[in-house]
């Protein structure tokens, strides 16, 4: 009788359009590993249970998607997490080893490879980030980490920007709170962490401050619709965050089989699908 496959899953609320278990498959060809992936949905306030029952019946692992990427973060426990996850209060990938449950989050080693590959130059770069929530967070370390010029954080409600400002201004970056509809400041870079697709209720931003700045929408697909505007104004181009899935996910899969898988082949069969979809 043949060996049972290695398990994994991305486990979320909605997770049934999502393109994870293509992404693993095409890694797991590539890399020649025995798994298989596949979706977890999660009912509301369900969270425990649902992974506690993945885990019960011999899950290696999981992807985190909104909204239970702090949920997960309280399941794994703290004391469990990498700094990434620690910082954002947020995992967005478990990795089981034996009887002991570790917590990562990769969304922001993601987004700073898409970036790179796309050509953007994140050192003495002024960065404005769309939102205040949990992508924002899990993304903020990893962009602190290249050493902009500033970071600023405009959000429908300023208290939680201004919260935001407070637990990462410890950096050597210099971060604020910024109101971008209204702003006269220029920015090198524009990245959306708002669930705008998801809402339908976007930020307000100042054609200007499109204009003149590299725009980059943490969504994909339909759902990026602050991209479709971005590509309408800015002079310096566009970005859905299809890239940053990708390579978040490989990160994910290096820590769960040991080996990181080259994203280009991948990049380009998806971006191919996701362009036919729009």
């Amino acid at each position: 009788m043949s060996k049972a496959l290695d398990l994994y899953a991305v486990a979320g609320n909605p997770v049934d359009h999502s393109l994870s278990p293509r992404i693993h498959a095409l890694f797991a060809e590539a890399t020649g590993q025995a798994m298989e992936y596949t979706r977890l949905p999660v009912p509301h306030g369900q969270f425990d249970v649902t992974v506690g029952a993945f885990f019960e019946a011999g899950g290696c692992g999981l992807n985190i998607t909104l909204p239970c990427k702090q949920d997960a973060y309280r399941w794994v426990t703290p004391a469990r997490c990498d700094a990434a996850a620690a910082r954002a209060q947020a995992v967005n990938t478990i990795v089981r080893h034996g009887d002991d449950y570790l917590g990562y989050n990769t969304d922001g080693v993601g987004l700073v490879r898409d970036l790179e590959h796309l050509g953007v130059t994140l050192s003495g770069s002024r960065i404005l980030l769309l939102g205040a929530g949990g992508a924002v967070q899990g993304v903020l370390p990893a962009l602190i980490g290249k050493t902009p010029a500033s970071i600023a954080i405009a959000n429908r409600t300023a208290a939680k920007a201004a919260d935001c400002v407070r637990r990462f201004g410890q950096s050597g970056v210099p971060l604020r709170v910024e109101d971008a509809a209204t702003t006269t400041a220029t920015f090198d870079l524009v990245i959306n962490g708002t669930s705008a697709g998801l809402t339908g209720s976007g930020l307000d931003v100042a054609d200007g401050v499109l204009r003149e700045a590299v725009c980059y929408d943490m969504m994909y697909g339909p759902k990026a619709v602050f991209v479709t505007r971005a590509r309408s104004v800015s002079r310096y181009g566009a970005f859905d965050g299809l890239g940053m899935l990708i390579e978040q996910a490989a990160e994910a899969f290096r820590l769960w089989r040991g080996v990181h898988p080259d994203t280009r082949q991948v990049r380009t069969l998806l971006g191919a699908q996701v362009e036919r979809g729009r």
